[in-house]
């Protein structure tokens, strides 16, 4: 008997640790966008809702290439998927070569879009891989390991990112302001965007590498073609359509309005602090302090859930403290403002790790599809930033941020209230 229970702990454990290295690079790819938005507004000469762009033309991937994702995974595997959206996700990042050669927001933003199709791909892949590969209760504590470990990466590369190419960059826009002549003033603009070639060189090399890794690990694969086994060991018919699933539908919208606020927290906070008055070389690194405090909060997911606290419940708690968070960013000024935005990082922490696995729960065969449809709700995080970018032009900045997540964390709390609920039939 304990050498049956070692292998099943050695059984998860590999896995784990594996998508755990998967989850640390793209969360470092996917949390240097905070990075970039200033970066590329500089660089490219960009107003606010330009500049924003960046977060809409990354995360729209995900509404595009979900459902396409699910039919490559039944293709290829989980395995060879996740392997896949890698070589895409480093493909992505060779693009950023020609655009900063040539100064083209344009071609920055197709390698943002590819990026995200790559990202896609993995996500729509490892989340239910992670979540499925152990006992469905206690999903949000390992899905809150991973979070760990995409938070942890994203904390760092915004550190690394504007260390590379924000270094000065006050300095910089203050001299823009003075040069008069087009020809010095554009010898140092594109001097300034040849500053990212080395860092996405660096970045397309590690994740091929990580690709033949993926592709040729033990990493097992799982069978999600079966039909769903209720807690009694009886076997649920599928229902005729993925959409008959109510608490997958109205997930989907949760996870829209949940990735939207992680967004807004995480890379909006640096044009948020900019538009109150402080300077770049302050603002490059308020990613990191989001990030931070949801490293913090997916700690206390992996000792709480679910011997503490369900993951229902969990995701209560986070919803009403964004709602308080939000309030008190809108209520204070200066740098107490923006540890309240820094601090919706903890809020949020807890939401993806109990949203996935409540959605999924029962699907059955649908699994890889109602998957996708989730990964799908990623777009959120192209869509809110633009609400907000829309909103701000008429209303003052923190009363447009405000405006733009309480509808947003209200409606999570309504999913952990009674959304998530299955419902028979």
């Amino acid at each position: 008997m304990p050498q049956i229970m070692a292998q099943q702990v050695k059984k998860t454990v590999n896995p784990i640790v594996i998508i755990g290295s998967l989850f640390f690079v793209f969360g470092f790819v996917t949390w240097l966008n905070g990075t970039l938005i200033p970066f590329l507004q500089l660089a490219c000469q960009l107003n606010t809702s330009q500049a924003l762009l960046v977060t809409f033309a990354f995360y729209i991937a995900y509404f595009f290439l979900s459902i396409p994702s699910s039919h490559i995974l039944k293709l290829t595997g989980f395995k060879n998927g996740m392997s896949l959206g890698l070589f895409v996700m480093a493909l992505g990042a060779i693009i950023f070569i020609p655009a900063a050669n040539m100064r083209a927001f344009p071609l920055f933003l197709i390698g943002l879009f590819i990026q995200g199709m790559g990202l896609s791909l993995l996500q729509t892949a490892s989340n239910p891989y992670i979540a499925i590969v152990g006992p469905i209760e206690s999903a949000a504590k390992r899905i809150s390991i991973m979070g760990i470990c995409n938070k942890a990466a994203g904390a760092l590369s915004p550190l690394i990112l504007s260390a590379l190419v924000l270094k000065g960059a006050q300095g910089i826009e203050n001299q823009l302001k003075l040069i008069q002549d087009e020809v010095q003033r554009e010898t140092l603009l594109n001097e300034l965007a040849m500053r990212v070639v080395l860092p996405y060189i660096i970045i397309a090399v590690v994740l091929i590498a990580l690709a033949l890794f993926i592709r040729y690990s033990s990493l097992p694969e799982i069978n999600t073609e079966q039909d769903h086994v209720n807690e009694d060991g009886a076997v649920v018919a599928a229902k005729s359509s993925v959409f008959k699933y109510r608490n997958l539908t109205l997930g989907v919208i949760c996870m829209f309005l949940y990735v939207g606020v992680e967004v807004m927290a995480g890379d909006v906070i640096g044009t948020y602090g900019k538009s109150m008055g402080m300077s770049l070389d302050q603002t490059k690194i308020f990613t990191s302090y989001t990030l931070a405090s949801m490293v913090i909060g997916y700690i206390i997911g992996v000792a709480t859930i679910p011997k503490i606290i369900s993951q229902e419940k969990a995701l209560m708690i986070s919803a009403i403290v964004g709602i308080i968070f939000s309030i008190a960013a809108y209520s204070t000024q200066g740098y107490v403002s923006i540890m309240f935005i820094a601090l919706l990082g903890l809020a949020n922490s807890l939401m993806w790790p109990a949203i996935f696995p409540l959605a999924i729960k029962g699907l059955g065969k649908y699994t890889k599809l109602g998957s996708a449809l989730l990964v799908m709700g990623i777009a959120g995080g192209a869509i809110l930033p633009q609400v907000y970018a829309a909103l701000a032009k008429s209303l003052p900045t923190q009363l447009a941020f405000l405006c733009s997540v309480v509808p947003c964390y209200a409606y999570i709390c309504y999913y952990a209230v009674s959304g998530h609920k299955q419902t028979a039939g």
